[in-house]
Parts: C-alpha cells; structure tokens; sequence
C-alpha cells in the first residue's frame, strides 16, 4: 500500500512539472492510428528494401559490389552502368519483344476472359455449372504437367521461334482463377439493370459492351495487373519457345547479364538491368492502384 502511494505522489509530481500545454497535447494524440501507420510503416520498409539495395548496387562499382559489407548506397554514383545499358542493341529488341507480347497477350486475354465471366455470371445456358466446375477443376493441374503437350502441338503447327505461343493462347481465355474472379464481381451487379437494357432492344453482346464491362473496371484492372505482372516476368515460356535471340524478352535479357564465366559477376549491370525491367511493373501498379484495390475488396464481398 505504501508503494503504491509512493508511485503515485512521483507521478502526480512528474506531472505537475510537466507543462499545461505538453499535457494537453499528449492528451489528444491518438495513439491507435499512430502506432497503426508506425507498424505500416515498417512494413513498408522492410518490403521496400529489396528495391532500395537493387537500385543502390545498379550505380556500384564492381569493387563496391564485391566488398563483404553491406552497404546500400554507392560511395559514387556509376551512372554510366546505366549508360551503357542504353547502348545495347539487344537491350531495345528485348524490352521492344516484351512490351509487343505483353500488349498482345493483355488485349486478347482480358477480352476473352471478360467475355466468358459474362456468360458463366449473366446468361442462363444448359450445362453452365458443369461447365463452370470442369473449368475451375483445371486449377488442379500443375503448369508443368502441360509443357510437354503444348510444345509438341505448338511444334506441330509450326509455332516454335515465333511470338504465336505465347500470344495466341490468351485469347481464349486462358485462366480459370481469373475468369473465377470477374464472374463473382459481375454476379454483384443488379440484373435489373441487363433486363432494362434487353427491353430497350439491347442484345447480350451490347449489354455485355455497354453496361457490365464500364461497372466491372475495378475487377477489369485488378486482373489486368495481374496478368502483366506474370507475363511481364514470365521467363519459362520464352525460353522454351522463342529460341532466337532477336525474339528474346526482358527475362531472358537480364539473365544473360549474369554472365558466370566472369570473375568477379557483374552484379552492377545485372541490377541496373533489373531495375529497367520493373519500371513498367510499378507504373502500371500506380497507375491502377485504385481500382486493383477496390476490385479486390468488392469482389471478395461478392455471393458466388
């Protein structure tokens, strides 16, 4: 009891010497939101390191890279590791090849997958639901069951050394767990509005055009980051495809930087190759974060 007094009349003093104004400030801080954007902020961190000690060894020196130390920031800027990426030939071809694929395979995928999630979400047809299970059963089948198939039909129809392996396939909507995920955002949107529209003379391709796809942009975007992020850095299907070096792409290109015949690796303009090839990731991310944010969040609220 007497301790506990004791503690008391410190703290009392500790406070009485405190200023009014110091007092009423620490009063009003909120203390919640405050250690939330503390936590977020570490985690940031800790997620934005990766990224920070790239950027750092791409403006190394080759001396600097090899030193047991781990230091994030040059003693110098190397600009010219980044200067002499630019004059690479192959450089342009590789990320020419990769922006060319990637545009194609976005352009037919999503239209394609959009296409499909409007007929398994608005449209009543005879063996739907079966159909719907088949597809999502394929999520099952690991991607590497399905090589060797595909290459000997690819080979087959002549395919090998061309960009037609990699580009022809999304449009026919590749990607069950895709498709799974803009079918459940278009099962949220209100059927009044498809049959307001069919009164009107609207055919199911114009309602699909017109009304679902404009109020599926969230969703739209969400997959639309997702499926450049993985063709962007899609590596196994060029390699085992392309086989030429004037159609290789950004992947490859940087993996043939690691050159480990040299000593010490050039781990500078490995890194300064790196951090070329995710620019694009992280434009296309800001550029659509809100609506990849939103379509995660309305489409997990979704009743399939």
């Amino acid at each position: 009891m007497t301790t506990l007094s004791t503690q008391t009349k410190i703290a009392e003093s500790r406070n009485a010497g405190m200023p009014q104004t110091i007092r009423s400030i620490l009063r009003a801080l909120p203390l919640r939101p405050i250690l939330l954007y503390a936590v977020m902020i570490a985690f940031a961190a800790f997620f934005l390191f990766p990224l920070v000690w790239m950027g750092g060894t791409s403006l190394k020196t080759i001396e600097e890279v090899g030193q047991p130390q781990l230091n994030l920031l040059p003693a110098v800027p190397q600009w010219s590791n980044y200067d002499k990426l630019f004059h690479e030939d192959a450089f342009y071809r590789a990320f020419g090849n990769s922006l060319f694929i990637t545009g194609l395979v976005l352009l037919g995928t999503v239209t394609s997958i959009a296409l499909v999630a409007f007929s398994f979400s608005r449209l009543e047809w005879k063996g739907r639901n079966l159909v719907f299970a088949l597809m999502m059963g394929t999520l099952m089948l690991p991607v590497q069951a399905t090589l060797v198939p595909q290459y000997v039909l690819f080979y087959n129809l002549g395919w090998i050394r061309t960009f037609n392996p990699i580009t022809i396939p999304g449009y026919f909507a590749g990607g069950a767990a895709l498709i799974f995920l803009l079918r459940q955002f278009m099962l949220g949107i209100p059927r009044e509005l498809d049959e307001a529209a069919m009164i009107d003379g609207a055919n199911p391709l114009e309602v699909w055009w017109h009304i679902i796809m404009p109020l599926s942009r969230p969703a739209l975007a969400t997959i639309t980051v997702f499926l450049f992020v993985g063709q962007w850095n899609s590596l196994v299907q060029p390699l085992i495809y392309l086989q030429r070096s004037e159609l290789f792409t950004m992947p490859i290109y940087v993996a043939q930087k690691l050159n480990l015949q040299a000593s010490p690796l050039p781990w500078q303009d490995v890194m300064a190759a790196s951090m070329v090839f995710v620019l694009p990731v992280l434009i296309v991310f800001l550029m659509t974060q809100r609506y990849f944010i939103q379509g995660i969040t309305l489409t997990g609220s979704k009743e399939g």
